[in-house]
Order: structure tokens, then sequence, then C-alpha cells
């Protein structure tokens, strides 16, 4: 019997985000619907973040279970923490090559289809976050409004998230699991780039 996904998990994690959203467009303030579109777009237009977000989703799948919702709702969270930090001007050593690292151990995660259990994969993913969020913090450019910045890297790392979870869904058997792990190596090959740069 052919899987059939579920748009389920797609409007569980979509919800809070329009509230978000909603939020961030309503402030009249100058730069805040900069401010949101700059905060979405960030994720999506470093491929350091990029690659890093879709393997989250890629590996959730990969999981199944609960780690279906968890991971793509814990990044986000510790990320938005790491974000307060880099705003508020609070050191994280190393972030560059955090953000690189999680690009090469995630994509290997899912090159190799490797397991592990809720508690060590939201940890390690948390882990990740942090570094993650650091930068857009730290990055976010002078006029823009921390909420509404902060509320389009959310939406726009969920984005992501579902969009690696929805094409791990979709390749759990036969020519689409090499491509899945294909898909892995690729990742890994990516951070490992940056990782280069970063030392």
């Amino acid at each position: 019997m052919p899987h059939r996904l579920s748009l389920k998990p797609a409007l569980i994690l979509a919800l809070p985000l329009a509230g978000f959203a909603g939020q961030a467009m309503a402030h009249t303030g100058p730069g805040s619907h900069a401010g949101f579109v700059g905060g979405l777009m960030h994720p999506m237009l470093g491929w350091d973040h990029l690659v890093a977000m879709l393997a989250v989703g890629l590996w959730a799948a990969t999981l199944g279970g609960r780690a279906l919702y968890a991971l793509p709702l814990v990044f986000p969270v510790v990320m938005a923490l790491g974000a307060a930090m880099g705003i508020a001007g609070l050191a994280l050593p190393g972030v560059e090559a955090g953000i690189a690292a999680s690009g090469v151990v995630l994509g290997l995660l899912v090159a190799f289809g490797l397991r592990a259990p809720l508690a060590v994969s939201g940890t390690l993913v948390g882990a990740f976050a942090l570094f993650h969020g650091h930068a857009h913090g730290t990055e976010m450019p002078g006029g823009y409004g921390p909420l509404a910045y902060g509320a389009g890297f959310v939406l726009g790392t969920m984005l992501l998230h579902l969009a690696g979870l929805g094409l791990g869904l979709a390749a759990r058997s036969g020519a689409g699991r090499v491509a899945l792990r294909g898909t892995g190596g690729l990742i890994a090959l990516t951070g490992a780039g940056f990782l280069l740069g970063a030392v």
C-alpha cells in the first residue's frame, strides 16, 4: 500500500507561526515590515543556515515517531534563545565553526540513516540551533525591530524544516531512500566546505 502523507504535522507546526507573522506585520514602526522580511529571508539566503535547517527536517523524517514534531520545534525555540543572546551582546565562542559543523554532522546523520533516542537527537539539534540563533541575532541589521526580525527568521527556519521533513517523508523507500542519503552526503560536504573556511 502506498505511503500516504498527512498534513496534520505541517498544520500543527504552522499554527503558532500564523500568530507570529500576524503580530510582526501589525507593527507600524519604522523598519518593522522590512525586519520581518529580512528575518524571513536570512536563513534562506545563507547556504550555511539553509542546508542545516533542511537537514533537521530530513533527519526528523528518518527518525520518525515523536522526532517528526520534536526536532522541528526544538531547533527554532533554542535558536530564538541564541538570537536573544546575540542581540544582547553576549559572546558565544566558535559560532561560525558551530554552524558549519551542524551541516557536516546533520548531513552525515541523514546520509548514513543513523538513529538516536529523542533526548540525544533533541539535545544535538538544540546545541546547533544555539549557534545559528546567535548568528541571526548578531547579524540583525540596524533599524530592524527584534520582534519582527525574530518572527521572520523563526518562520523561515520552520519552513525549511517542513521542506526537509516533506522531502524525507516522500523518500522513505527504494530510489527515494538513495536520493535522501545522497542529499545528506551533499549537505555534509557543503558543511565541510564552510567548516574549512571557519577554522
